[in-house]
């Protein structure tokens, strides 16, 4: 296995007080996973994002195939996600994945700000365990980067002591 970080110097750069440089989501591919997670905790919740994000599967982060991955992904499978936030409360929401070649709108998720089960500081977390019979063992936790960028991380269980972090992943607004 390649060291991401020696043939990529971005990938080991310091991190920035609280921000990112980051404003393209393809930027994230060419990190490792310890980078974007410091990135990732380094970030405040931010507002619970509205409308479509354009979505990037961060798979074998900073690996040389995990641009092509992200673009697999995106073409076949994930393409993002479209966020409705609640009228009546602005620290909550729903979602729709864009599914599949043509981007079917599917698998809903609840959208509330809450504790990251990564470093248990404030999130906007997208909980899937009771909305979708599909993805009930997902659980999506997301912070904004830079502006109308958000990073996120994926856990697969239902409860923090029996979850499995799968992979990254970003929304573009």
């Amino acid at each position: 296995m390649t060291n991401p970080t020696a043939s990529n110097p971005q990938a080991s750069k310091p991190l920035q007080s609280n921000a990112t440089a980051i404003t393209d989501p393809e930027d994230f591919l060419k990190l490792s996973g310890e980078r974007l997670d410091a990135i990732f905790a380094a970030s405040p919740p931010g507002a619970i994002p509205s409308g479509e994000g354009e979505g990037t599967a961060i798979v074998a982060a900073g690996s040389d195939i995990s641009d092509d991955i992200a673009r697999f992904v995106h073409f076949f499978g994930w393409k993002g996600k479209v966020f409705e936030r609640d009228a009546a409360n602005p620290n909550h929401g729903w979602l729709k994945n864009r599914l599949l070649i043509l981007g079917h709108k599917g698998i809903i998720a609840d959208v509330s700000k809450g504790a990251s089960w990564f470093d248990g500081k404030e999130c906007i977390v997208l909980d899937y365990s009771h909305t979708s019979i599909v993805a009930q063992w997902i659980r999506d936790e997301i912070r904004e980067v830079s502006p109308g960028l958000y990073l996120g991380l994926v856990y697969w269980g239902k409860t923090k002591a029996n979850a499995h972090r799968l992979i990254h992943f970003a929304l573009k607004f």
